[in-house]
């Protein structure tokens, strides 16, 4: 419920736009010293983003005082921001991200020929991020999609005499426009069908159900979500983006490409009122997230299989929202931005620390025996945990039982390697621990999830029979593709699978073909 503004509040947009306008106007000046270590820049670039960060708490902390409210411009309701648990969350997810990413850049970039420009790009690109996550009305929305495409592509661009880097920002913005222009007609076609541009109302609205307007803007913002995460098959454009410098890879992975998994939770009740809609997000998340999975374990290059992992991720997070899971989707963003933008910006790190260690490959390659009794194990576990949970604070959806059982498998590698042969004790232990660990960690989550977000999205639908056939296949699937990866050291280097380890290793020539279909090659070829 919505606590009325007092005229004060409900007269200026400062509230949602102070961090905006704060980081443009640093922007503004840095674009003016586009040049080499152009004076105080950097030290303000970093002074804005954490005054951005500050006024971020600010608003989480306006929340818990007044609830949540809508801003919105005297005279026209086209011009809204929003204040409630999810975009107070998301607004402090970027600004803290944001802060990280500008302080590290002013070590990365400091000395390049356009140190200044890469500032003014990084702190606009954050802007229109944080005007995207504060959105209230669908127009607000739209517009901040398209201006946070407009700034990554420049940032991708920043080393434009690299043909690499020209052909993933064409890439980018080929398949990153074609996003926007789905979230636009289906804006179009929701304010069509309810004759409002409000997200609130929508979600209200919505809720009574989908005329047939509204079942085709669904299924545009179901495209548009694909789309933005990077989803199979158009995912090449993530996996290409290491020409650009490295804190515009941690932003474009601990940020930006979530903005497709926002876009669905934002507008939720329109997107769980479809089952084909919803459907459709299982299939793709789970089939993407698989994939990702799977191809990761063949990179040689550290960024790239964190690329990859990002696929896998973001499919993983469309998997989520498909089985109406909301809370756990936006749990899911917030932990894998914090661990990613770490990953990339650490990653120089973790290739000195790899090196340094001269027994290079796991402790202990487990058997077909060792791998049965790891899952055995870990799904004994999971379901004394559940049963003890389920006991303690009432019945669980079966999406979110079958959700944790996914993770369980994926705990289950680590069980394989304890219980390996050659494993010593210590190791056992610990990864038995590990798999009891992961089982309480993923149900306390979860309450903590439902606590701070589960009044913002709609409750997660009863399973019928075409969510229980989903949920099946998810589960088989998600096993048997995680058996894989526990016997990866047997197989991988087997005769007979070097072959498949290459196909897997190019993920299957998806990109090549998409680099033919838009003459990626040819302007890779000349500036």
């Amino acid at each position: 419920m919505d606590f009325p503004l007092s005229a004060p509040l409900a007269a200026p947009l400062a509230a949602p736009l102070a961090a905006p306008l704060i980081l443009l106007v640093v922007a503004a000046i840095a674009a003016a010293r586009p040049g080499r270590r152009p004076g105080l820049v950097p030290r303000l670039a970093e002074g804005a983003a954490l005054a951005a960060l500050a006024l971020a708490g600010l608003g989480v902390l306006r929340l818990v005082l007044a609830g949540p409210a809508t801003f919105a411009a005297p005279g026209s309701a086209l011009v809204a921001f929003r204040l409630d648990a999810i975009s107070a969350t998301m607004a402090l997810l970027v600004a803290f991200v944001g802060w990280i990413v500008v302080r590290y850049s002013r070590t990365y970039l400091d000395g390049e020929a356009r140190e200044g420009r890469f500032h003014a790009l990084m702190l606009a690109t954050l802007a229109a991020v944080l005007l995207l996550v504060q959105a209230g009305s669908l127009a607000v929305l739209a517009a901040g999609f398209v201006a946070v495409g407009l700034g990554l592509r420049q940032l991708l661009l920043f080393y434009a005499e690299r043909p690499e880097a020209r052909r993933a920002a064409a890439k980018f913005t080929l398949v990153w426009g074609a996003g926007d222009l789905a979230v636009i007609l289906a804006a179009l076609l929701l304010w069509a069908a309810y004759g409002t541009a409000d997200i609130m109302a929508l979600g209200a609205a919505a809720a009574t159900g989908l005329p047939l307007a509204a079942q085709a803007a669904v299924a545009l913002l179901v495209l548009a979500a694909a789309l933005k995460t990077a989803s199979f098959p158009l995912h090449g454009w993530l996996t290409e983006v290491m020409e650009a410098p490295t804190p515009v890879s941690a932003m474009l992975h601990a940020g930006i490409v979530n903005a497709g998994g926002f876009l669905l939770i934002r507008l939720a009740d329109a997107v769980q009122a479809s089952p084909g809609a919803m459907a459709a997000l299982v299939m793709t998340g789970g089939f993407t997230a698989l994939f990702g999975a799977v191809v990761m374990l063949t990179q040689p290059a550290v960024k790239t299989a964190l690329a990859w992992s990002t696929v896998a991720q973001m499919g993983f997070m469309l998997l989520q929202c498909g089985l109406g899971l909301w809370a756990l989707a936006l749990l899911h963003i917030v932990a894998h931005s914090l661990y990613k933008a770490h990953a990339f910006l650490a990653s120089g790190g973790a290739v000195q620390a790899v090196a340094s260690v001269h027994r290079p490959g796991p402790v202990a390659v487990p058997g077909l025996g060792a791998v049965a009794n790891a899952f055995l194990m870990a799904l004994a576990l999971y379901a004394t945990v559940a049963t003890g949970f389920t006991l303690l604070a009432g019945e669980k959806s079966a999406q979110a039982l079958a959700l944790g059982a996914i993770l369980v498998f994926g705990v289950a590698y680590l069980v394989a390697q304890g219980l390996a042969d050659a494993a010593p004790a210590a190791l056992t232990k610990r990864t038995a621990l590990a798999s009891a660990g992961a089982a309480i960690a993923y149900f306390a989550f979860h309450h903590l999830a439902e606590a701070l977000w589960g009044g913002q999205v709609p409750a997660t639908p009863a399973a019928g029979p075409l969510e229980w056939a989903l949920i099946v296949l998810a589960l088989v699937s998600f096993a048997l593709v995680a058996v894989a990866q526990a016997l990866f050291p047997l197989w991988a280097h087997h005769p007979a699978a070097a072959g498949l380890r290459v196909h897997l290793a190019n993920g299957l020539y998806l990109n090549a073909v998409l680099d033919r279909l838009i003459g990626g090659f040819k302007a890779a070829r000349h500036p």
